[in-house]
Order: structure tokens, then sequence, then C-alpha cells
């Protein structure tokens, strides 16, 4: 079969997580590619961590999972129009109107 191993089936559970082994917190982010620079995703990470531990407790720190997905500038769209990075930035510098 396709890359699996004959002495294992796709059927195969022993090597599957548990229901408590997939039990981690998850924090996915998109934005607009090039939007944010890496210190800011950086820092967006480490803040959206610290809130969800400040909410489950400081013991789930090593297991909360924070995905940071840019998106091409253009394949985002808001109200049925396309926005692409420079818009993003005209935005956040205040001149262009959201909506």
């Amino acid at each position: 079969m396709c890359g699996v191993p004959a002495e294992r089936t796709i059927a195969d559970t022993t090597n599957r997580p548990t229901k408590e082994d997939t039990n981690m917190p998850l924090i996915q982010v998109k934005a607009l590619e090039g939007v944010f620079t890496q210190p800011q995703k950086q820092e967006i990470i480490e803040r959206l961590t610290d809130t969800m531990v400040e909410i489950e407790g400081e013991n789930m720190r090593q297991v909360t999972v924070c995905i940071f997905e840019e998106v091409a500038s253009g394949d985002w769209g808001i109200g049925g129009q396309t926005i692409t990075t420079d818009d993003a930035k005209a935005l956040a510098r205040g001149e262009l109107a959201a909506g």
C-alpha cells in the first residue's frame, strides 16, 4: 500500500494519538502575506499563547500550538471584494475606510 509498511495496515490504531493526546490548544492566525513583520508575528504568537495560558493555566504553555499562516495578496476577500497587502497596509495607516 502506498508508503505503508507491509506489517501495518490502515486499520492499525496502535500508534494513533489517544483523545487525551490531542486535547492541546490550537490557535490559528491567518493574515495577508507581508502585512506583519517577523517580529510582529512573533509578538502575536507570544501574546495569544499568553492569553490562552491565562485561561487554561501555565501547565498548558508547553503544549499550546500557534500557527501563523499567511494568505497570498489578493486571495483574501471582505464583503465580496478582494484585498491586497497594499490595501491592508493602507487601512492600517488610516488611508482607506474599512468596508
